[in-house]
């Protein structure tokens, strides 16, 4: 398995650039609790094991994921696994980029495609947004339904 280092020392100068101030800011915004992995061969942070040990439900021996950036073909990826679970978050960010970034919001379901404008001002604020304790009491919620 691949290293955090290694991920991003194998990216064109530019890109490792760009996820590694990416991979700083997340650090310095992330609430107590969130722990930097790798998933799915993306750098991750995740609830760990330790405070969490049912783990993702799709796959039980990984941790649940939370935050996971990534080199894509076309852009780079930010996926936010709890931006979907809470609406008030959705739209407060959605909001917030509309003012403070030049170029249209590009987003999936929990993935915000980075092309040409970085946003770390507001990525960093997003990623204070939502706690663990809350993260995981959400997406229990939704689990049950």
């Amino acid at each position: 398995m691949a290293t955090v280092e290694e991920i991003i020392n194998s990216l064109p100068a530019e890109r490792k650039e760009i996820i590694s101030k990416l991979r700083e800011i997340i650090r310095a915004n992330l609430p107590l609790g969130f722990e930097e992995s790798i998933s799915y061969g993306f750098i991750s942070y995740v609830v760990p094991k330790t405070i969490y040990p049912q783990g993702y439900h799709a796959n039980p021996q990984e941790p649940l994921a939370f935050i996971s950036i990534a080199s894509q073909k076309n852009y780079l990826a930010f996926y936010h696994m709890g931006i979907s679970l809470f609406p008030e978050v959705l739209s407060w960010f959605q909001s917030e980029y509309q003012k403070r970034v030049p170029t249209k919001l590009d987003m999936g379901v929990s993935c915000i495609r980075l092309k040409k404008y970085i946003p770390y001002d507001l990525l960093g604020e997003l990623c204070t947004k939502i706690g663990v304790k809350e993260y995981i009491e959400k997406y229990e919620a939704v689990l049950k339904k």
